[in-house]
């Protein structure tokens, strides 16, 4: 068994991420009927596609300042204060009365995303070096997906009775604060690492440019790929598929295949690189994609979502541990921060990119421009990598 895995702070870390990446999904069945329910609202189809990706516009405002608070204040203030806000404001679409509402308590739960997601992922960089950061950010990856997968499904069976039940899921975050709390202590912040003998806040040269490029990539991936939860269930009904279980196990689908895939990235990054792996990733999710604008069964949608899970699974742990592998220890709240931001202002803007595309060109010819888009990231992260200094480039196979 790997080491990490007998470690209990990673196993906090990985509850802790699984919040975070579960905050925006896990009311995707719940969409359709909540349009119905409040039909008699002209705004209805926009604002209820604003609910998956409302808590990104605050995790994009505060991330950074998030990530400036937890270098200097520390790491576990923000982390059990995220718990508290996301838990209140998560359970809060259960009993608000109009979609306006339900919409700010959305917002609001964006502030407890950040404090959760700044405060672990910079929480990763204190813990944890070399490979078995990589590693650890795959199997938070993984953990995630198999949260996803479980709570989409129970969502799309909770939906299925009431559009509102799904929101009682975000009450596991008042169970797991005792638990984090208990398991996570606050680092000793910026000691030597004894096994390299050098200070553990040593950056690469160049950081700033790599992490320019990892934000700018992680943003404009996340602006794509949230197209799948906020658009695929109106496909799915648009194919005949209305039941909102649909949704739920095309969902599962996508969340299974990017867990296993998240583990082996972590595994297979030191031989792909920090350029193989994404673009890797890339070309599945532009696969993916394809598979969504061609397919007209829930086979085949189940498929393709697998791919795009794939995808993300070798994408998703590159942008972040990449930065925390060339960052100073003294600016990793700050970059988690900065990549925090980028990944939520992309599902932010993401209905707002893929909505006219689907009034225009129908729900199939959004998906093309998404594989086509996909396959274009690809080139252009290779180009970027690529053409940085020698003595920069050196290493890229050691992260």
């Amino acid at each position: 068994m790997d080491p990490l895995l007998r470690d209990w702070r990673s196993w906090g870390l990985m509850f802790a991420a699984m919040l975070t990446i579960m905050s925006n999904a896990t009311i995707t069945p719940s969409l359709p009927g909540l349009e119905a329910s409040f039909a008699d609202n002209p705004l209805a189809p926009l604002l209820t596609r604003l609910l998956i990706t409302a808590p990104s516009l605050l995790v994009a405002i505060v991330a950074p300042f998030a990530g400036i608070l937890t270098d200097r204040l520390g790491r576990r203030r923000p982390l059990l204060a995220g718990l508290i806000v996301y838990a209140v404001a998560g359970t809060a679409g259960l009993y608000l009365t109009s979609l306006e509402a339900i919409l700010a308590s959305r917002l609001l739960l964006g502030l407890g995303v950040a404090a959760i997601m700044t405060a672990q992922a910079a929480l990763v960089g204190d813990y944890f070096a070399g490979p078995a950061r990589g590693r650890l950010m795959g199997y938070q990856m993984a953990a995630t997906n198999i949260g996803g997968l479980v709570f989409v499904t129970a969502a799309g069976a909770l939906a299925a009775t009431d559009p509102r039940l799904p929101f009682a899921i975000y009450g596991l975050a008042a169970l797991l604060f005792p638990l984090l709390a208990a398991i996570l202590p606050e680092p000793v912040r910026f000691a030597p690492d004894p096994a390299q003998g050098t200070p553990a806040d040593d950056a690469e040269p160049g950081w700033r440019l790599t992490v320019t490029i990892m934000t700018v990539a992680a943003g404009l991936t996340f602006v794509i790929f949230y197209a799948v939860p906020t658009q695929v269930p109106y496909h799915l009904r648009n194919e005949g598929l209305a039941d909102p279980r649909a949704a739920g196990v095309v969902m599962g689908a996508m969340m299974f295949s990017a867990a296993l895939t998240s583990v082996i990235s972590g595994w297979t990054r030191p031989w792909l690189g920090r350029i193989g792996t994404p673009v890797t990733g890339y070309l599945l999710l532009a696969a993916g994609f394809g598979g969504l604008a061609i397919g007209h069964s829930l086979g085949l949608a189940m498929a393709s979502t697998a791919l795009i899970g794939a995808g993300l699974g070798f994408c998703m742990p590159t942008f972040v541990t990449t930065a925390l592998n060339v960052t100073p220890a003294r600016r990793r709240g700050l970059v988690t921060g900065l990549i925090t931001a980028a990944i939520f202002l992309g599902q932010f803007l993401s209905p707002l990119a893929s909505q006219p595309l689907a009034t225009h060109l129908g729900y199939a010819g959004a998906f093309r421009i998404g594989a086509l888009a996909f396959v274009a990231l690809a080139v252009v992260l290779t180009v970027a990598l690529r053409r940085r200094p020698p003595h920069v480039t050196r290493p890229l196979r050691q992260h």
